[in-house]
């Protein structure tokens, strides 16, 4: 194969169609719009969800439930993640973002108690589950709430 043999494959170079050039192009005068109306102008045509002036679906339909701007997000670790520090370490929010188990500790940090717990650790945090109070106590840690 020779540089003058390369070739693009057939089918995918395709020259697009240019409206409204002349009559003899087969889309000239009203370029393939028809004749007058909305969707023929210059920047006609209606936004989505437009239903011709009659009462569009997402407003005839009725609003539900309720967002509360004020909620905290906490993320949430599970205790089994924990198993990558050392016998004894304090783990804290830094800690964990240092240690890549967290991106963002949004409005605190919350353990939640799923897994096993195999070292000591001194867990600080702004929550605790019930059953991830008993298993960092059952391994020899500590719990501090924030």
């Amino acid at each position: 194969m020779k540089l003058h043999d390369l070739a693009p494959a057939p089918g995918s170079k395709k020259v697009r169609t240019r409206v409204g050039r002349g009559l003899g192009s087969g889309l000239g005068k009203t370029a393939g719009k028809g004749h007058k109306g909305q969707n023929s102008r210059a920047g006609g045509g209606t936004r989505p969800g437009f239903e011709g002036g009659q009462m569009p679906l997402y407003r005839r339909l009725p609003k539900r439930g309720f967002y509360n701007k004020f909620a905290k997000e906490y993320a949430e670790v599970n205790i089994e993640q924990l198993n990558r520090f050392d016998d004894g370490a304090v783990v804290d929010p830094v800690a964990l973002i240092e240690a890549g188990i967290l991106k963002n500790v949004h409005d605190g940090v919350r353990i939640l108690g799923n897994g096993e717990l195999t070292k000591a650790l001194t867990i600080i945090a702004n929550g605790f589950t019930k059953s991830a109070v008993e298993k960092i106590t059952a391994a020899g840690g500590k719990v501090e709430v924030i």
